[in-house]
């Protein structure tokens, strides 16, 4: 597992402090998964916009060659 360093406000640090039952390693990771889920859900959505655009101008992309885009880009 890779290690990060943070810098926080003191005025958090001191209010976090306070919280001692939580770990506040493991919240940062949950934040940073779910943010990394959200981006990839949109870059996601993106791909698919982009692949109906071309659809309607003409260009040929089936919803069977966006999946697999999609997919593709999952692994």
């Amino acid at each position: 597992m890779a290690n990060m360093t943070l810098a926080i406000p003191d005025a958090l640090y001191s209010r976090m402090q306070r919280c001692t039952e939580l770990k506040w390693s493991e919240v940062a990771r949950k934040a940073f998964r779910e943010k990394m889920e959200e981006m990839e859900l949109l870059d996601d959505l993106r791909a698919i916009r982009k692949a109906e655009k071309e659809r309607r101008e003409g260009k040929t992309t089936s919803y069977a060659e966006m999946g697999k885009l999609i997919k593709a880009k999952t692994k």
